[in-house]
């Protein structure tokens, strides 16, 4: 579209910037809570609220707590949670069985929480590493991540987090080929309606850190993941692997982290007009939280100013830890 303007002084941009009701009149982007998805981590026990050291103002909960907390986030606008077990060093295994036990931590999350506020959608996590003594998504073979041996497990693990009750499955694992086989098996289990938002562009990116300490997972790590995540330099990649998932029946595709990536936020929703989302990552999160802390800038302006751009970017919606503050502005 060519823009149109007369000239100056005919033109006078300022004219519709005079007051917020002029503003809100010719405001292009708008941001509801009904864009948020609220990361949670749980843990073991009872009343416990546990902060993350890392990700002031973020805690790892009870599943009691975790079902409280979703009512509360639910009241104020936020539809959809996603659920992120914490794992203690002593409970990670090579075979990473707990991953698929209908009772794992996760799992008694996704049924407390739809237990509690059965409107609010519940997303999970697909990947093999709050249960992996190597740290890794995928099962480690001779130092090797291995790819077809790993989608089975995430199959296993997806089937037990729908018949738990969840409504989006989120395969953040990046292995090849698990989109189709997972679909494949949601079908022929019967459970159709469940939902695939795929992380489907994740970078091997420096910004996960905190997430790492709050799902237990930084001591555990051995190497690196730059062998399944994507290079940060690369973005035509990011459209075929977007394609590909789509073409295995993903419903919905994800964008991580999401500050540094706005552009590749853009050219998906551009290239395949799918419901497009991005994940403000928790060293996004952590960054701005600290310079608040430290008085550099205004947090609260800060945060609500990255929501509105990765809406600005092209996203439905985001998975952010600001979720309930920015729901409680948002309603203000």
């Amino acid at each position: 579209m060519k823009p149109v303007a007369a000239a100056f002084p005919t033109a006078r941009f300022r004219r519709v910037r005079q007051s917020p009701a002029l503003r809100g009149l010719v405001r292009e982007t708008l941001l509801s809570s009904d864009d948020l998805i609220w990361p949670v981590f749980v843990r073991e026990g009872k009343g416990e609220v546990e902060p993350v050291a890392s990700m002031p103002g973020v805690f790892r909960r009870s599943v009691d707590k975790i079902a409280e907390a979703a009512r509360e986030a639910y009241d104020l606008g936020v539809s959809a949670i996603c659920i992120f077990p914490y794992t203690p060093l002593e409970a990670r295994t090579e075979d990473c069985a707990e991953a698929w036990n209908p009772d794992n931590i996760a799992n008694r999350a996704i049924r407390a929480v739809k237990e509690a506020v059965p409107e609010m959608a519940v997303m999970t996590d697909v990947a093999l590493d709050p249960y992996n003594i190597n740290g890794h998504d995928g099962f480690v073979v001779d130092g090797q991540i291995v790819n077809d041996r790993t989608v089975e497990a995430l199959v296993k693990m997806t089937l037990a987090q729908a018949e738990a009750g969840a409504d989006i499955i989120g395969p953040s694992d990046m292995m090849d080929g698990r989109i189709g086989a997972m679909r494949g098996a949601l079908e022929s289990e019967g459970h159709q309606n469940v939902t695939i938002l795929s992380y489907s562009a994740k970078y091997a990116s420096a910004y996960y850190g905190p997430f790492r300490d709050a799902v237990g997972a930084s001591g555990a790590l051995t190497g690196d993941k730059k062998t399944y995540q994507m290079d940060v330099a690369n973005s035509d990649e990011a459209m075929r692997l977007i394609q590909r998932d789509l073409n295995e029946g993903a419903d919905m595709v994800m964008v991580k982290p999401g500050t540094p990536y706005l552009d590749i936020c853009r050219r998906a929703k551009d290239m395949f007009g799918v419901p497009t989302f991005a994940y403000q990552v928790s060293g996004e999160y952590a960054m701005i939280k600290a310079a608040a802390q430290n008085g550099w800038i205004d947090g609260e302006k800060i945060m609500m100013e990255s929501l509105i751009g990765f809406k600005r970017a092209g996203c439905d919606g985001v998975l952010t830890y600001f979720a309930p503050e920015a729901a409680r502005i948002l309603n203000t």
